[in-house]
């Protein structure tokens, strides 16, 4: 079992906080303006366009959220100073209502669970999950930000499989994005589902669950040889 981090297991959407940062870099944006540009920006990233989403860092990402928040465009170094006092001054990160007990429930099942995440560094994952309490329960994290590549590119999924020494076909992915997290990990080889938490759970390409409280079920109907949702 692989999970996304950011809008899977963690809620880090601290809207208000980015916006306070913002102001600080001199770039007004209020909260709904931060929320909705950030929605928009990761609504059109996940998709296949003429710039592969794997190319998109980090920097790139805020200064797109940034520029759209505002209503004009903002600058290489405006944005790394925006980044520079999120690292100093990190937002909330809370721990989704669904997860602990989805986590729990597999690995009393005796699954081995890992993280595969579009992030800072590894670091700062193994941060946002030791401060909620569920670090232990995962045998490998891969950051891109560590590792140089990024999801959707099926490489870093590979990394993690060859970590944990397993075949694609013997493990599970899910994440918050259809595209960058569910269908790339569908590229790869692996089984995959889309953690859509506003739909409906009736799609099926990728598959769609609403709630983590889904996995445990997707994994054995995996191991039944049905589709995982």
């Amino acid at each position: 079992m692989l999970f996304d981090l950011g809008g899977t297991l963690i809620d880090n959407y601290d809207y208000g906080h980015w916006a306070d940062l913002a102001r600080r870099c001199f770039v007004e944006i209020d909260d709904d303006s931060m929320a909705h540009a950030v929605g928009e920006v990761e609504r059109e990233t996940d998709r296949p366009t003429a710039r592969p989403r794997d190319e998109w860092t980090f920097p790139d990402f805020w200064r797109a959220v940034l520029s759209r928040a505002s209503g004009r465009e903002i600058d290489v170094a405006t944005t790394e100073r925006f980044l520079a006092l999120s690292r100093e001054r990190p937002g909330f990160t809370r721990l989704y209502s669904d997860a602990r007990r989805c986590l729990e429930e597999l690995r009393e099942e005796g699954r081995r669970l890992g993280i595969v995440s579009n992030s800072s560094s590894e670091a700062r994952v193994r941060t946002i999950l030791h401060a909620n309490h569920v670090l232990p329960f995962f045998e490998r994290i891969v950051s891109s930000g560590t590792e140089g590549v990024a999801k959707p590119d099926p490489e870093i999924f590979r990394r993690a499989l060859a970590r944990m020494k397993l075949p694609p076909a013997a493990a599970l992915y899910v994440g918050n994005l259809a595209y960058v997290d569910a269908t790339a990990a569908q590229a790869a080889g692996m089984h995959a589902v889309w953690l859509n938490r506003s739909g409906t759970g009736m799609g099926v390409e990728p598959p769609e669950i609403t709630s983590l409280l889904e996995v445990p079920l997707c994994v054995r109907r995996i191991e039944a040889g049905a589709p995982p949702a």
